[in-house]
């Protein structure tokens, strides 16, 4: 997931509205279906060329032409596509997105072609996203949620057997790692970039609060305020790596690998990266501590891949989604990616229904929390980040200061 300025969409929807729909009749090639993916891993490109490749061979007369553009890209790029009139029959989109493509009639509503069987393929929490106004958009091409990986040797060190269930007995554990003088930091804070937000709202949602609450900003509310004190007083007491808002979501990754933080939250994928980059480390992965009133949360995530309403291929187009969709499809694709499985039969899969960590994720989706359906999503998480930057860098006092984004995102909220 990367990050997506919704201003520049609207921007481009714009021209979309006054150019690109003259513009679209050239499109893409008779037979040709264009697919523009985002770049998860180095794995992603020669995935989706086999599977393109192994499509064509079963339906001659169709070409699959694939395009892979690194996530930091994928927005400008595809703003510049869709007003020019030259964007791809299909592409991966952040699910978030999602709303303004449909407001703006740029993508195609699939129920045309999603039959109940097919529809019964999916994990429904990871189709739901996708679904608006009863009508299904996109479909969940990558999925993941958060959980807490920990250093199983650091903790016992400190005393504990298992990771601490609750805020509390984490904030006590830090303490006690603090305290064995081994220079190892109890909590890997993200402060910087991509999902900086997302790591307050862990929390935030643990404390009982809400992104958004009755159409207002809850980054305002008493839980909110509790979570941002929680998460301050682990950086000045000396419990989180010196620096946060240095760090972003790989560097602390790197930090846990590395042994230098005992904890960090973050996706499924890190267990790969850590059986290739560091098969000693003796981890463990639990669910992310609970708040005073035992309340949880994750961060769901799903990416979505679209048709874009303009195709001149829309039967070929979908004959390629079908295929992605099969089960031998995506069980490569999500071996390969290290994400959670979004079709039922693929859940069944050893690989995943045996590995002790992606049980531990599967487990938290009942009680995900998802980025909001709401127009100018992006700049509220913007708003959301740098606000607690400043509350990180002892900038700005925290109830005025989440007080002040509030007001800035109900703004944001007021004109939609």
């Amino acid at each position: 997931m990367t990050t997506f300025k919704s201003k520049s969409l609207f921007a481009a929807a714009g021209l979309l509205a006054g150019v690109a729909l003259t513009a679209f009749g050239g499109v893409a090639e008779a037979g040709t279906v264009r697919v523009t993916v985002a770049e998860y891993s180095s794995g992603t490109g020669p995935y989706f060329q086999e599977a393109a490749k192994a499509f064509e061979a079963a339906n001659p007369g169709t070409k699959i032409a694939i395009e892979v553009v690194p996530w930091d890209n994928l927005q400008q790029k595809l703003t510049t596509d869709i007003s020019a009139g030259a964007n791809p029959d299909l592409s991966i989109i952040g699910t978030r997105w999602l709303l303004d493509f449909v407001s703006q009639g740029i993508v195609a509503p699939l129920d045309p072609y999603v039959t109940p069987a097919f529809k019964d393929r999916f994990i429904p929490t990871f189709l739901t996203p996708s679904i608006m106004n009863g009508k299904v958009y996109g479909l969940p091409i990558a999925a993941s949620a958060r959980a807490l990986y920990y250093n199983k040797d650091v903790f016992k060190k400190a005393g504990y057997d298992e990771a601490p269930k609750t805020w509390a007995d984490f904030k006590t554990a830090a303490e006690k790692i603090k305290a064995t003088g081994d220079g190892v930091y109890g909590f890997g804070l993200q402060g910087k970039e991509i999902e900086t937000d997302v790591y307050f709202y862990y929390g935030l949602w643990s404390y009982g609060g809400n992104i958004v609450q009755d159409g207002k900003s809850g980054i305002d509310s008493p839980a909110a305020i509790d979570a941002a004190k929680l998460y301050k007083s682990f950086i000045d007491e000396g419990l989180t790596e010196p620096g946060v808002t240095s760090y972003n979501r790989e560097d602390v990754q790197n930090l846990f690998k590395q042994g230098k933080v005992a904890t960090v939250i973050t996706a499924p994928f890190l267990s790969g990266q850590i059986a290739k980059e560091a098969p000693k480390l003796n981890y463990g992965v639990a669910p992310i501590p609970a708040g005073p009133n035992g309340d949880q949360g994750t961060y769901g995530v799903t990416d979505s891949i679209v048709m874009f309403e303009n195709s001149k291929v829309k039967d070929e187009a979908w004959k390629f989604l079908d295929f992605l969709f099969t089960t031998e499809q995506r069980t490569k694709f999500d071996k390969i990616e290290g994400f959670l499985p979004v079709n039922a039969e693929e859940a069944k899969n050893p690989m995943f229904a045996d590995n002790p960590d992606l049980k531990v994720f599967a487990s938290l989706l009942p009680k995900a929390h998802f980025a909001p359906v709401i127009p100018g999503w992006e700049d509220i998480a913007q708003t959301t980040s740098n606000a607690i930057q400043k509350i990180y860098l002892g900038q700005g006092e925290i109830e005025p200061t989440l007080k002040d984004a509030a007001a800035k995102i109900n703004e944001t909220l007021s004109m939609k």
